[in-house]
């Protein structure tokens, strides 16, 4: 399983490489999918099954499609270096085909992860409310200042 880590970690670092380095917006988002993709693997890896769980439905589902959704309709002119079609998926692609390889290999062996326990969305629920209560509300407060820090700043 420790390989299946490992891999699953360079996966990650690559594709967020690869998000930083790319011109074109949606092939950097796609890269971000698939980089949010490989923590979620890591995360299944570690025992982890519940964050893992949310890592690919609220960030790679829901966060990227919206981030997918906005570029597209804010429609940025692509510049001479650039072109907006074809969309260049063979990079991500692989990637993504690599770990789709780890997970349907790490099912094979039953699912289990590098610990033998793993952690339940109960004791995730009574460690973010109870010794890091506070750390959440602070995060809380800091997502809600951002928000209000957006809408001053895209308001015309």
């Amino acid at each position: 399983m420790t390989i299946t880590f490992y891999l699953s970690a360079i996966v990650a670092v690559a594709a967020t490489v690869m998000v930083i380095t790319r011109r074109n917006a949606v092939h950097a988002l796609l890269y971000l999918i698939v980089s949010l993709l490989a923590v979620g693997l890591v995360f299944f890896t570690l025992g982890a099954p519940f964050a893992a769980a949310l890592e690919v439905i609220t960030y790679a589902g829901a966060i990227m499609v919206l981030f997918l959704f906005v570029i597209m309709l804010l429609n940025p002119q692509p510049s001479d270096a650039q072109q907006p079609f074809p969309i260049q998926w063979r990079g991500p692609g692989l990637l993504a085909a690599v770990l789709l390889a780890e997970l349907i290999y790490l099912l094979a062996r039953g699912g289990q992860a590098v610990g033998e326990t793993a952690v339940s969305p109960q004791q995730v629920g009574l460690t973010l409310f109870g010794p890091y209560l506070l750390g959440v509300e602070l995060a809380s407060m800091l997502l809600l200042a951002g928000l209000v820090g957006a809408y001053h700043l895209g308001k015309r």
